[in-house]
């Protein structure tokens, strides 16, 4: 039987890190919000995650405060997942991990590209715009697909 991966007795700021966002799910469902992905089923037509498991981890980031549920609908009742401050601040390292990936694991090219919405250059790895300079933060940019995107 496989022991847990646990890192709490660990002190270390990476593995309590890795605690709460390093399963298999939960930075895609973290990707999927900085793409503007906000409700439960375009959460998991994205993703293709199992319904228990896009709930888990839902509510998991919920619970360590980097999502807030938002009622979007009464009845039946219905709820949005808007990224709170703390999910804003993990979007550098996401770019930094998105970036490091399509050097060395995007043999035709980027899956995805992050735009500056300002002009349409892109992300550098100092969170800057490639075309005009300008410091991003995910209020700034779009996704959009890249070279290396597959069809469906």
């Amino acid at each position: 039987m496989a022991l847990p991966r646990t890192y709490g007795s660990q002190n270390c700021s990476v593995a309590r890190a890795l605690e709460v966002v390093g399963d298999r799910w939960t930075l895609l469902v973290v990707r999927a919000v900085f793409e503007g992905r906000r409700r439960f089923d375009d959460f998991q037509d994205d993703l293709g995650v199992a319904r228990n498991v896009l709930t888990d981890r839902l509510a998991r980031l919920c619970d360590e405060g980097l999502l807030r549920r938002v009622r979007y609908q009464e009845r039946p009742e219905r709820f949005e997942y808007r990224p709170t401050r703390k999910c804003v601040e993990l979007w550098p390292a996401m770019m930094a991990l998105m970036l490091w990936g399509d050097r060395y694991y995007a043999p035709d090219g980027p899956p995805l590209v992050v735009r500056h919405a300002g002009c349409a250059g892109s992300v550098t790895t100092d969170l800057t715009c490639s075309a005009c300079g300008a410091r991003l933060t995910p209020a700034d940019v779009v996704p959009e697909e890249g070279p290396g995107a597959r069809a469906g």
